[in-house]
């Protein structure tokens, strides 16, 4: 494919993806295939002569299209949004285009003169300087937008910074990371004789039992033990103080080192003052060998995006106690996947988890906010050019259009809110506050599992469950960009319909 064809395909292209989202919701929401349906649609091996390009394309419908999940229609309501918009997605096929390895290279001389160490220097910063220096003011604008605190951003005179992850499971995984390495060196700086192997072993982490499976992944991938803090129901999910100061209290005593705590902000500690004495606290060895300077990382994956609000920001609150904070922009702020946004307090406790450089590397500028080796906040080396996507968008919709997107998806829920309250039969199983709500049948959760079950097998509309206080519970969340007034009428229309059916035919 040559420019000039490459040309008229990029404009059928856009054509293409244009009508596949005008017309989305004429599609079944999910997919009536089973395990294996595509093997047998397409050859065992890779064709030795080229395929045209008309063939690839009559293919997408054939082969591609019965197998996907519809995220973006507005009669998908399951898991959480995926965000989707046009000028992200011109930003993508720019990003594509540029083809930028956003790694800083390092060139390995065995050189240790001056002018060597001046090229290295360039060199780490000269492998996309967009690629990097964007990402750096976009990850500014974006915290400035949140009111995120000074020390989490690059461009002032604290030490923090953003980054952009894959997912708020890397981010979870990196704050793990660079607090096991925080505790490990503070406490070698204390007792220099002490073995390593005996300090992780100690270590201890600590989520929320409402906490994403993810992080208990973190726990394993980092080698150490994750302990889950209880919540109840009556206390809104979230954290007690007294519950999690208990639990330091007894792992200190069995000589453990409490090291980290993630929370989300739902469970954001009973809004995190409560708890802010035992976590932020000087950064002196005897502290931390006492076990009472814990990192607190806050994930707010899915309601990050709605603190750019100024009545949603106070769920914030208490961020200034955070050493590390992060959410999806590529859930609800019109960002496509890929684009997990992470800001730390300190970026030398996340660089000294991950670092590297032997001494002759080392420059002035290196970890000035300026300049920043975005390889030493991650673990891959490798990124795209993501910030790209943010550029576009933020400058494309404004603030205020982003404002009025996240709100018009609260008022859809509420007004589905609304709708449940008014039907006996339903009842609301948590607190209402952005674009989720979560409700189920009065009744056994066999009953609850039926009508979830009969909802997806109708393939109108797609929800998914979860699990409070032992109740079978329903999840209803406003995902789709195009998602209107009519469509969640529609979606509880079909709900109450196959509510009556189940009703009839259980025991309540």
């Amino acid at each position: 494919m040559d420019a000039t064809e490459f040309r008229r395909r990029g404009k059928e292209m856009v054509d293409l993806i244009a009508d596949y989202l005008e017309n989305i919701e004429q599609r079944p929401v999910y997919p009536n295939v089973e395990p294996g349906y595509l093997r047998s649609l397409i050859p065992q091996e890779a064709p030795e002569e080229p395929d045209t390009y008309e063939d690839v394309v009559k293919d997408i419908e054939r082969v591609i299209m019965p197998g996907v999940t519809h995220w973006h229609s507005p009669y998908f309501y399951a898991y959480f949004p995926t965000a989707s918009s046009f000028p992200a997605m011109l930003a993508d096929m720019l990003s594509g285009a540029i083809g930028c390895i956003g790694f800083s290279w390092v060139c390995r001389t065995m050189s240790f003169s001056p002018v060597s160490i001046i090229l290295e220097c360039h060199l780490n910063w000269a492998a996309s300087p967009a690629c990097t220096e964007l990402e750096t003011v976009m990850m500014d604008w974006l915290g400035k937008m949140l009111k995120l605190p000074e020390e989490f951003i690059a461009g002032t005179h604290g030490q923090g910074g953003g980054v952009i992850q894959g997912t708020a499971s890397e981010a979870t995984l990196v704050a793990l990371l660079a607090a096991r390495s925080r505790t490990v060196r503070i406490i070698l700086a204390n007792d220099p004789q002490r073995p390593e192997t005996d300090i992780t072993s100690k270590l201890v982490a600590y989520a929320s039992d409402q906490a994403h499976c993810s992080v208990e992944r973190a726990g394993m991938i980092g080698g150490v033990r994750m302990k889950k803090i209880p919540t109840k129901q009556s206390n809104k999910y979230a954290v007690h103080g007294e519950t999690f100061l208990k639990m330091i209290q007894e792992d200190k005593a069995a000589g453990l080192i409490p090291f980290y705590v993630r929370t989300e902000h739902t469970t954001f500690f009973e809004r995190t003052k409560h708890t802010h004495p035992i976590l932020r606290t000087e950064h002196t060895p005897s502290i931390l060998c006492n076990a009472e300077q814990i990192w607190m990382h806050i994930d707010a994956a899915y309601a990050g995006s709605s603190f750019i609000c100024p009545e949603f920001r106070p769920l914030l609150n208490g961020i200034e106690f955070a050493d590390s904070f992060n959410f999806n922009p590529h859930k609800w702020l019109l960002v496509n996947f890929d684009c997990s946004t992470m800001w730390v307090r300190d970026r030398s406790d996340l660089i000294g988890a991950f670092k590297m450089d032997p001494l002759y590397l080392k420059h002035d500028h290196q970890e000035s906010g300026l300049i920043t080796d975005y390889r030493h906040w991650q673990i891959p080396l490798g990124r795209r050019f993501r910030s790209l996507k943010m550029w576009f968008v933020f400058r494309m919709y404004g603030l205020k259009g982003l404002q009025d997107y996240i709100r018009k998806h609260v008022e859809l829920a509420k007004e589905f809110e609304t709708l449940v309250r008014a039907d006996p039969r339903f009842e609301i199983s948590a607190d209402v506050i952005l674009a989720l709500v979560c409700f189920r049948l009065k009744g056994s959760n066999e009953m609850n599992e039926v009508l979830l079950k009969r909802i997806n097998n109708g393939k109108k509309i797609h929800l998914v469950p979860c699990q409070l206080s032992g109740q079978f519970v329903l999840r209803f969340a406003i995902c789709a960009r195009t998602t209107e007034s009519r469509h969640v009428r529609e979606a509880w229309r079909i709900i109450s319909q196959l509510a009556e059916e189940v009703m009839q035919e259980l025991p309540h």
